[in-house]
């Protein structure tokens, strides 16, 4: 039987193991592990943690590339005009910006943190606790996306540039149900039904999902009744910024572009924001019958041609950029890398090229991938807590909430710097935390509370809530201080992101510095410090 198949309650209350004072009997891979001293054990675990984050950031760039293709499908629409009687054809996208921005930019880059909470819940089905590994984590994640991310965003911009929210409307519906979302887990942790999560909460925790979707897409297109009376203000034509545009235009001559992962390039994600129509040659992923055979054929051994190109770039480990560098250590440093992100970029080039069926099958394989890894991320995160005697709630809010939220912090940073607005930037980090909430949180204590409800006839019992509550109002109470600062810097300066350097750098501190307040103050509480 897998040593880790033990109940995660025991080991997010197991402090008891001090480093080096009883060994743990968990292991990883091979029995022979438990042999080791303790701390040489725990900094090993540390190291494949760390990896295991180095690979979500490399199954991320692929996620982007095909998360791209999606949003850029367009369907064909064909009218007449009744004044010539002729016939016009236009292509219109098929995703609504803020759709995306809300269910394939926020929940992908949130994917990480889902996937190790529902692997967490699957994991203690049959038992009446929940496990505290992946709310834990999904609180940090939410502390790191408001902090650490807005802290980067706002000095990402060059310097005296000024990015702010165009459509305040659809920022604030999403700031709402970021911040009802913990609000409501708090009520149903300590006022509705305290240390208990009945059937009837998780079904509704997740169903706010949907609303929030709802309430968003009648704000964008300002339906009567359930929009806020707030106009666009300055919303450009073109979401994407000029000196983005070869990138479009790669992409109007052929639907089989470079790897721009290997080439070193990034992929613009935000396509969807533009209203630029990207017309493709026969055979592209536009979704337009070329009806000339031949030219699918092409089109596929294109496809092959490109599918068997990322393997043979897995295997390089120098590229050009590497040989243009006149400096011998950077050029080694810079070898050594690669040869460490080999592993992974071997293993990801099994993901088909997202020029295949809209980018759906890419899309799917690197959210598949992002599970693999999160199911190790558990299994090392339980082995650390019980070598090093560390709560494990603690490793979940720091280092697995960092690690696990790095797509989010790409997708904020190519925003900020691409973008020439902050809506999206902003928008990944608002609806994140409410995607944290509704699905990171609410389906996985949907699937305990339904096994637990037909099985036992029980509820679902929180073993951690006054811990969990506790982070919860030290986040609300931070946050309220997060946004009083882009307010107040919407009001000053003029824009939320970028602006003059030293006080862009003095409100990254300050974020930086409420990020501080929640680890440190959440840290001491699950300790019992305080």
């Amino acid at each position: 039987m897998d040593p880790l198949n033990n109940t995660t309650a025991e080991i997010i209350h197991g402090g008891t193991n001090i480093l080096g004072a009883e060994k743990c009997q968990l292991y990883l891979l091979f029995h022979d592990e438990t042999v080791l001293n303790n701390g040489f054990r725990g900094f090993l675990y540390f190291m494949g943690l760390a990896y295991c984050f180095i690979g979500l950031s490399a199954i991320t760039s692929r996620f982007f590339q095909s998360m791209e293709n999606v949003v850029k499908h367009t369907r064909t629409i064909e009218e007449i005009d009744p004044c010539t009687n002729t016939k016009t054809v236009r292509h219109e996208k098929v995703w609504n910006y803020t759709i995306a921005d809300i269910t394939l930019l926020a929940f992908g880059t949130s994917f990480p943190q889902i996937s190790l909470a529902t692997i967490d819940a699957i994991r203690n089905l049959g038992s009446l606790y929940a496990g505290g590994l992946g709310p834990g984590t999904l609180v940090g994640s939410a502390a790191f996306d408001l902090f650490p991310i807005h802290a980067v965003c706002v000095v990402v911009p060059k310097a005296g540039e000024l990015k702010k929210i165009s459509d305040v409307g659809v920022w604030l519906v999403e700031l709402f149900w970021s911040f009802w979302a913990y609000i409501w887990l708090y009520i149903i942790l300590e006022v509705w039904t305290p240390n208990i999560i009945t059937l009837l909460e998780a079904l509704l925790t997740v169903l706010q999902f949907g609303l929030l979707l709802i309430h968003a897409y009648a704000q964008d297109k300002r339906w009567p009744y359930l929009s806020l009376p707030i106009g666009r203000t300055e919303r450009p034509e073109e979401w994407v910024p000029v000196e983005t545009a070869p990138y479009k235009d790669r992409d109007k001559y052929s639907e089989i572009p470079e790897d721009d992962h290997e080439s070193g390039r990034i992929v613009d994600i935000f396509s969807v924001h533009s209203d630029h129509v990207y017309q493709n040659l026969s055979g592209s992923d536009s979704g337009e019958p070329s009806g000339q055979s031949h030219e699918d054929i092409h089109v596929k051994d294109n496809l092959l041609s490109i599918w068997k190109q990322q393997f043979v770039d897995a295997f390089v480990l120098e590229g050009q950029d590497s040989r243009k560098l006149n400096n011998v250590y950077l050029r080694a440093a810079k070898v050594l890398w690669e040869l460490l992100l080999a592993p992974w970029r071997i293993l990801f080039a099994f993901v088909p090229p997202c020029q295949i069926a809209h980018g759906w099958i890419s899309f799917i394989s690197s959210l598949i991938f992002i599970s693999g890894i999160a199911y190790v991320v558990t299994k090392l995160t339980d082995i650390i807590s019980c070598v090093t005697g560390i709560n494990a709630y603690v490793i979940a809010f720091t280092a697995l909430a960092a690690g696990t939220s790095w797509p989010d912090l790409v997708a904020s940073k190519i925003a900020a710097e691409r973008q020439t607005t902050a809506d999206s930037a902003i928008a990944n980090i608002t609806c994140s935390n409410s995607v944290n909430i509704y699905v990171g949180i609410g389906v996985p204590w949907l699937i305990n509370t339904m096994y637990n409800y037909f099985a036992y006839n029980e509820p679902l019992r929180i073993e951690n809530a006054g811990g969990l509550s506790f982070s919860l109002l030290v986040f609300f109470a931070t946050s309220v201080g997060c946004i009083g600062g882009l307010v107040f810097r919407r009001l000053t300066l003029g824009a939320e992101l970028g602006g003059p350097r030293f006080w862009a750098w003095v409100t990254c501190a300050y974020f930086m510095f409420l990020w501080l307040i929640f680890v440190v103050l959440s840290s001491l509480r699950v300790s019992g410090f305080i």
